[in-house]
């Protein structure tokens, strides 16, 4: 038992050997009486005296004072229950290794606790410590292991894997001459390259490798094959039966996000690849984003959707005119029927649907075609688009691939063509063969009511049977098909009416379209496709697999899209260029997960299943009960112990500390707040864990409240402290978070609550309180700590205030917005792409606000007063710092103004053009 207990100050545990001392001692004092013969002894006789004094303390007090003082020593030495200890015994300081990978974050939390009690060990020992994150590698800086530890709840893993290059960049940064031992902090995967760095760590000392026991889950791109959603999941190591489910999230009519389907699946028992299907309509296929494993965090459990599940456009043309009145005759007609539910249709001239791009071409008894049109089709074709032709009476008539096949016919056709069933016609209409296992429409099963009256007939030859996709019940051909360049032609025999077959009155009509038209989906790009184009990211996965915005990141050459590993300059997300658009996932079709392999001589160790647990504050407690009851025997044995005496000690003993708060509101009921929070306009300001720094803000609220109350209508409340993880957010229109470079990463339900936040129109002030010095980036630690804070945040692109916005006027006429700092630079939401209307002088936000504003001018002190309105800080030098201080008051009120009214001052602005533009 008691190597699970560790002392952070072992040294004061020698202050046990006086305990026998303290015995004797207490034993000696006070000195036992002396006996003397008193002749007059009788007079006191019958006397009673209210003190009484023993002469020696009984072993049972002595016992209690020694428990007292032994449990006072070892509570000041430091004691931690379940205390982390690396294999051996070592002085040399601690560099710990974390692969970081998107295969960490199913146990995040288990891997951030483990790094606290290494470097809490490494703490006690007085051992520096150093970072080393592989997915990401920077030069190890060794400091103290305790200023490690305020950086800890800060990580996150990252959306890719550590690759060949990054392993050889961190064994490239290791200190030369600098000897340390190793905690790899392994992510459990096989990753190329790994040799390399664990190679230079040994030179320099133990290395120990911590992994987690649970096994890494992946989910491999989905495609779309034979009609239906094919689901493919892999884990790194063969093991039970696992059951599991991917759900398929996607945005309903209405716009909301939400789980459109799911579907169970199963790992059967030694193997590490699970594969199911699922069937979605057409319609709903075409919302679905993203699947994911449900209840699996990790970008590697999250496969993204692109243009291959996207609806298709499809151009449709007619060889003829529609009779009047006659629809069902119109070659068209069934064509919309079945296709308007699946694909987005496109009417016109070929000359007119070949600048839109159409994924699909249709071409209803479409004989001959003009050179220039032809010509155009076909160099669409060779660049990957679909053409499906029908037949009918003009192409039987026609001489079109009769003696050479034409480049947009699939086979030759003979003379004229096949009727059968008729008055002069010896054989019935005849039925339709099951489809073979090469034809795309294999799985579908024909209907016995189908049958074929009339078709156009393919002329044989050596590759017939090759391009033969459906044939009827007498093995003559229905659907032919040939390649085209990177494109494909397809020929039905038959007309797209029910002329020739009542074909197309059936379902499964409906059935081999889609399965044609859906099936030239975007396949697999390669360099030569992409090359020459800049793709842009517009959202990216995180670590644990939430998509955020790329709208701040650059965009990507092609070649770099098809042929680079993923990394830091090319993130997981969904790219375009143009009007297309790829999603590059974690996992391919091609990856396979593979366990770790650990050379020999490496220890590997599972994480720390409990963890620490200090005892001091008990053991103190403990002592100091003790010496209570110490006070109170003492009392009972001299006789001193009266009731009111006990009353009071009793009450002293039962007394708890009360927890103390930052902010008074937050001892008040949820429902008192939030009545108090609604019932006036309230600022409210994001709780760091930092005491100064919530004080200030708090000072800065209410001191722009203050302002707000004595300049302009609106009366607000005293502002409110927000607690990210308990409090409810929509009560605000305003939140200013401060940042320091040691707050807490808010867990991932505050960060649903502040997306849910800003999509609602709540706006977030972030002041980094650096005086930008960083110019939004990362180069100062609190500009570090915000990328790290909005990272999971659905943050569009941003830009510096123009000299046009709205928050430039809203109440004052301003073109800074300074605070204790004035800078400039301070960052809303990027204005979309669009020309200014003549009389239209403010960007167009589309009646919106900025969900964030982002700056570092430390606004709260400029802002910050006392009761008696008295500033807290100052602001710059002598006059020129108070006309900063009334400067940063008014961008205050802008910004509040801004808030509440959005762009109703542009909108002012507008009113004389619009009423010259209604005539007026």
């Amino acid at each position: 038992m008691l190597q699970s207990i560790a002392f952070a100050h072992p040294w004061l545990l020698a202050a046990l050997i006086i305990l026998p001392v303290l015995w004797l001692l207490l034993r000696a004092i006070p000195p036992a009486p002396v006996r003397r013969l008193f002749p007059a002894v009788v007079l006191l006789l019958g006397l009673r005296d209210d003190d009484s004094v023993s002469d020696r303390t009984p072993w049972w007090l002595l016992l209690l004072r020694m428990l007292a003082i032994a449990a006072l020593i070892v509570g000041l030495a430091g004691p931690v229950l379940n205390p982390f200890k690396q294999a051996g015994k070592s002085a040399a300081p601690l560099l710990v290794a974390m692969d970081a990978s998107w295969a960490s974050a199913r146990d995040w939390n288990e891997r951030i606790s483990t790094l606290d009690q290494l470097l809490a060990d490494a703490s006690r020992n007085g051992k520096p410590a150093a970072l080393l994150r592989l997915s990401r590698p920077e030069a190890p800086v060794f400091q103290s292991a305790s200023a490690w530890r305020k950086r800890v709840d800060g990580l996150a893993p990252n959306a890719w894997a550590p690759s060949a290059e990054s392993y050889a960049t961190a064994a490239a940064t290791l200190p030369e001459a600098q000897k340390f031992d190793t905690v790899w902090l392994s992510d459990g995967l096989a990753h190329d390259g790994r040799t390399t760095l664990v190679t230079a760590l040994k030179s320099h000392g133990r290395v120990t490798v911590l992994q987690s026991s649970k096994p890494v889950l992946g989910l491999n791109p989905v495609q779309f094959t034979d009609g239906a959603l094919a689901v493919s999941v892999q884990r790194d190591v063969a093991g039970p039966e696992q059951a599991l489910t991917v759900q398929a999230h996607g945005r309903d009519p209405a716009g909301t996000e939400r789980v459109l389907a799911e579907l169970p699946m199963q790992f059967a028992t030694g193997e590490t690849t699970a594969k199911a299907t699922l069937d979605l309509p057409a319609e709903l296929r075409g919302r679905v984003t993203r699947f994911a494993i449900q209840s699996v965090e990790g970008a590697g459990a999250v496969a993204l959707s692109d243009d291959s599940l996207r609806r298709r456009e499809v151009a449709l043309i007619a060889g003829v005119e529609n009779r009047e009145g006659l629809e069902l005759l119109s070659p068209l007609y069934y064509l919309h029927k079945a296709l308007a539910p699946s694909a987005d249709l496109i009417d016109g001239a070929i000359a007119d649907v070949l600048p839109a791009k159409p994924d699909v071409i249709i071409l209803a008894d479409v004989a001959k075609l003009a050179p220039a049109d032809k010509a155009a089709l076909t160099d669409w074709v060779n660049q990957g688009g679909l053409l499906v032709r029908f037949a009918g009476p003009k192409l039987a008539a026609s001489d079109l691939s009769r003696r050479n096949e034409d480049t947009l016919m699939p086979v030759r056709l003979r003379a004229g063509g096949r009727t059968v069933g008729g008055a002069m016609s010896w054989g019935a209409p005849k039925s339709l063969a099951p489809f073979d296992k090469d034809s795309p429409f294999f799985g579908l099963k024909p209907p016995e009511d189908v049958r074929i009256t009339a078709q156009v007939m393919a002329q044989p030859d050596p590759t017939l049977a090759s391009r033969v996709i459906a044939s009827l019940s007498d093995g003559t051909p229905l659907v032919t098909r040939k390649k085209l360049g990177k494109g494909q032609v397809v020929l039905f025999h038959v007309t797209a009416n029910a002329e020739w077959s009542s074909l197309p009155l059936s379902g499964l009509f409906v059935a081999m379209l889609e399965r044609l038209s859906i099936s030239t989906a975007v396949t697999a790009p390669s360099a030569e496709d992409l090359a020459g184009l800049i793709w842009k990211p517009t959202h990216v996965l995180d670590g644990f697999g939430a998509l955020k915005s790329g709208e701040a990141l650059p965009g990507v050459p092609g070649e770099t899209l098809a042929a680079a590993a993923l990394g830091p300059d090319l993130q997981p997300g969904l790219y375009t260029s143009d009007s297309r658009q790829i999603a590059l996932n974690v996992l391919n079709a091609d990856t396979t997960l593979k366990p770790a392999a650990w050379p020999a001589g490496i220890s590997v160790e599972q994480f720390a299943a409990d963890p620490e647990t200090p005892l001091g504050g008990w053991l103190l407690a403990l002592a100091l009960l003790l010496l209570s009851v110490d006070i109170a025997a003492a009392l009972a044995l001299t006789g001193r112990l009266t009731a009111a005496r006990a009353v009071v000690l009793l009450g002293a003993l039962m007394l708890a500390p009360l927890p103390g708060h930052a902010q008074q509101d937050e001892a008040k009921p949820g429902d008192t707040r939030a009545v108090q929070a609604t019932a006036e306009v309230t600022l409210a300001h994001v709780l760091t864990g930092n005491k100064q720094v919530d004080d200030t803000a708090q000072a800065g609220l209410f001191g722009l409240s203050e302002t707000l109350y004595f300049r302009t209508s609106v009366e607000p409340a005293t502002p409110m402290s927000v607690n990210l993880e308990t409090d409810e957010l929509s009560f605000f229109p305003l939140l200013y978070w401060p940042i320091t470079p040691d707050q807490p990463r808010p867990s991932e339900q505050a960060y649903e609550k502040l997306n849910r936040y800003l999509r609602s129109g709540g706006m977030i002030l972030f002041d980094t309180r650096d005086g930008d010095i960083a110019g939004y980036g990362a180069s100062s630690p609190n500009g570090e700590m915000l990328q790290q804070l909005a990272a999971p945040l659905d943050v569009p692109a941003l830009e510096p205030v123009p000299s046009d916005h709205v928050l430039t006027r809203a109440f004052y006429l301003l073109q800074q917005f300074p605070g204790r700092y004035d800078n400039r630079d301070v960052w809303v939401e990027a204005a979309p792409n669009a020309e200014k209307i003549e009389g239209m002088p403010f960007r167009n936000l589309n009646d919106n606000v900025t969900p964030v504003i982002i700056g570092g001018n430390d606004w709260a002190a400029a802002w910050a007063m006392d009761q008696t309105g008295k500033s807290l800080f100052p602001v710059g030098r002598g006059m020129a710092g108070e006309r900063q201080r009334e400067l940063a008051y008014r961008f205050g009120v802008n910004l509040v103004m801004y808030v509440l009214t959005g762009n109703y001052k542009s909108d002012q602005v507008h009113v004389p053009a619009l009423l010259e533009r209604l005539g007026q």
